[in-house]
């Protein structure tokens, strides 16, 4: 029975709130009935003394879980009401409904008691201020709380157990269907499906790389099988699929795929929650380590591959992204550093780095260890790589030319399984796009003829398939025109007399760099590299796959450096600038003066700290006395007579102040007297501007400036004023002081 007696006129006064949620839009579409009763609270809010105009109904959170990181605007809405005192009365089927948190929960009980709120359900009225009314709300948001937690420990506690007997089904990677039997997992019926997955495999362990992988997909223009967003594919569903030009991610995804190699898993992810900046909780996925999935069962139904090869995969793709220590790492580039992720250094153990310079190109190995220790400025090593490569490759041909035949026979076979590769997949594409194109053909002849609206739509996508058929006929033709043909008896000697000598299979042109790496990390583990320099040799240890290791020194070539030299003339200039300039400003006033380095080129700020440096000439180290009766550059001595340095480059042009310069073309410098403080001023009423002084001496300017720079008239500059500048100070001309030829 509903106590209506806790309804008082100031609950009336104020507007009720009717909140209704729903927690997953299926039961919005599904469960009616309930959505229905949560909206007829209205009525009972106007049974209890409201008007019809006073009810507000809050449904924004239709659909809406109410799980603690999800953001409930509907929610928001009702506690910012409440807040504000503008409610008396929250009606809801279930009060617990309105959170599905404690948290929440009882911070609206607390809400609604300071702002004297009624919650009402269809049990009764609560007044969250009486102690009574809170307990039985407290005890009903208890309940909900542990009603969800219930709820989901069921929910995933079957989950759980039918994934632990590999049975859940769940979506498969594309390749794989779920067949008739619990837990059968079969492979895709569609024979381009599984030969498409089956290249990847093949491939890869040709080349190595997930990249180069895709690469060649995308060379050979195949494409890849998709399934639709939301498809547990199975037998019956299958047939879906969308054939698109493949991604890294896609091919990348194929080969880390456990899935792939006959194993069930279930739990590779977890769904944490944290919170943000702004202080809000959210959710994300974290990938769990293989020793902390849920259900590992390997050899659960037939795969692609096996899990030993699996494995092996995984370990490469690490590689190719970060090398450990002591381990050949990282995917093949196509520069010319023949030990690209073989190197390690014998000083510090890490693994050198490569740097290509000049017009060729040409590589280096250095060490960076020094940096990463403490900071010093030396490094381990940096050597040139051209006499180290072709070292490392004449120790791996010695070792390889019992084996050359075979080799040679095994790249002859590999050659030709490219081309089958390829043209399998094309010969598949034929055979879809015509049982497509005859699919399109049977529909149309199947349509009432009289119906034309159908029959010219099944017309036109009949026509469209026909012209897919033939474009793919077209380019297998083409392709299959460019296989290479089966070799001759002759033409197999002449391969097997090139094999004997695999030197030449080696240096041939048409063998890249990136072929030769490949080769190499097939019998390399590591190669350990100390170069001496005070005694021009380098140390060289090869560490072959097996554990066998092969030790040599590698004579270095002295290098003495006779060349041209920076003539004495300069050299001299050099060494009186840099008692004033820095390293830049040196540079340009030699590039002014026309000088040139030994080489003939302009000088940079680079060129002369290095001339600088191998004379040990003494750096430029700025004054830290005072300036007072030195020389110093224009812009520091405007500063010290306040004035811009446009007005003393000016002056010095006129002759007014004198400067110095070391040598034409250096900056100027102007030494800082009294006397040349006293010319700038801030006021001087007895000294007139030049254009008053011409009028009152009857002369022109040029003569003014001229009896100035003589000493005739007496000069200041004004810092100050509306007529500020130059000001000459005139005396009356019948003194006679004037009166001198």
């Amino acid at each position: 029975m509903i106590d209506v007696g806790k309804v008082k006129s100031n609950h009336t006064r104020r507007d009720a709130i009717v909140y209704v949620r729903q927690s997953h839009p299926s039961q919005v579409e599904n469960n009616r009935e309930s959505t229905a009763r949560q909206y007829a609270l209205v009525e009972k809010a106007v049974a209890l003394g409201w008007a019809k105009s006073q009810v507000t109904i809050i449904d924004e959170d239709l659909g809406v879980s109410g799980k603690v990181f999800v953001k409930r605007s509907g929610f928001d809405h009702l506690n910012a009401e409440v807040a504000l005192g503008r409610v008396g009365m929250l009606l809801g089927l279930e009060v617990s409904r309105l959170a599905r948190s404690n948290a929440d929960w009882y911070r609206l009980l607390d809400m609604c008691a300071i702002t004297d709120t009624l919650l009402a359900d269809s049990d009764g009225v609560y007044h969250p201020a009486l102690f009574n009314d809170r307990l039985i709300l407290g005890l009903k948001g208890t309940m909900s709380e542990a009603e969800l937690h219930i709820l989901r420990g069921r929910l995933d506690g079957g989950i759980r157990n039918k994934a632990a007997r590999g049975e859940l089904r769940r979506a498969l990677p594309v390749g794989l269907v779920w067949g008739e039997k619990e837990g059968e997992i079969r492979f895709h019926p569609d024979e381009a499906v599984t030969g498409a997955l089956r290249t990847i495999f093949d491939k890869f362990t040709e080349l190595g790389s997930a990249r180069q992988v895709w690469v060649w997909f995308r060379s050979q223009h195949l494409t890849f099988p998709l399934h639709p967003l939301g498809i547990v594919p199975s037998l019956a569903t299958c047939h879906q699929l969308r054939w698109i030009a493949p991604t890294y991610t896609a091919i990348y995804n194929v080969l880390s795929n456990p899935v792939y190699a006959g194993a069930y898993v279930y739990g590779k992810t977890r769904n944490e929650r944290y919170v943000d900046e702004q202080g809000n909780v959210r959710k994300r996925i974290r990938h769990l380590p293989r020793e902390e999935w849920s259900v590992f069962l390997p050899g659960h139904h037939a795969g692609f591959i096996d899990w030993t090869t699996f494995e092996t995969i995984q370990a490469r793709l690490q590689s190719n992204i970060r090398s450990e220590l002591h381990q050949a790492g990282r995917a093949l580039r196509e520069g010319s550093a023949l030990l690209q992720g073989l190197v390690v250094c014998g000083r510090c153990g890490r693994r050198l780095h490569i740097a290509y310079q000049g017009t060729n190109a040409t590589p280096r190995y250095y060490c960076d260890g020094s940096q990463l220790n403490a900071g010093r400025a030396l490094q381990c090593l940096n050597i040139g790589g051209v006499g180290i490569d072709q070292a490392v490759s004449h120790a791996f041909l010695e070792a390889l030319t019992p084996a050359a035949l075979e080799a040679t026979t095994l790249a002859v076979e590999q050659l030709e399984s490219n081309h089958d590769a390829a043209l399998s997949q094309w010969r598949r594409e034929v055979e879809r796009a015509r049982y497509e194109a005859e699919r399109a053909e049977r529909q149309y002849k199947a349509v009432d003829p009289e119906n034309r609206l159908v029959a010219r739509g099944l017309e036109k996508e009949w026509e469209t398939r026909l012209q897919n058929l033939a474009k793919v006929e077209a380019e297998l033709f083409r392709r299959e025109q460019q296989r290479p043909h089966t070799l001759t008896e002759e033409e197999q000697k002449r391969i097997h007399t090139l094999g004997s000598d695999l030197r030449l299979v080696w240096t041939a042109p048409t063998t890249s760099d990136r072929d030769r790496k490949e080769l190499l990390r097939t019998l390399l583990e590591e190669v350990i590299l100390k170069v001496e320099r005070t005694e021009s040799h380098a140390d060289l240890t090869l560490r072959w796959r097996g554990g066998m290791t092969t030790k040599f020194d590698l004579p270095l070539k002295r290098y003495q450096v006779q060349g041209p030299t920076t003539d004495e003339d300069t050299m001299s200039l050099l060494r009186r600038l840099a008692a004033h300039y820095p390293d830049d400003t040196i540079a340009g006033i030699l590039n002014r003066q026309g000088r040139k380095t030994a080489y003939g080129e302009r000088f940079t700020a680079q060129q002369v700290g290095s001339l600088r440096r191998h004379h040990e000439i003494p750096r430029f180290e700025p004054s830290r006395e005072s300036p007072t009766g030195e020389a110093v550059p224009v812009m520091q001595a405007a500063k010290i007579l306040g004035v811009a340095a446009s007005t003393l480059h000016r002056w010095l042009s006129a002759g007014l102040i004198a400067g110095e310069q070391l040598t034409p073309g250096a900056p100027w410098r102007i030494r800082i007297t009294e006397e040349l403080r006293h010319a700038f001023v801030d006021t001087s009423p007895d000294y007139v501007p030049v254009v008053d002084a011409m009028r009152r001496l009857g002369i022109s300017r040029q003569t003014v400036w001229q009896r100035v720079k003589r000493g005739e008239l007496e000069a200041l500059h004004v810092r100050q004023g509306q007529r500020k500048g130059l000001r000459i100070r005139v005396v009356d001309p019948s003194t006679g002081l004037f009166d001198q030829p």
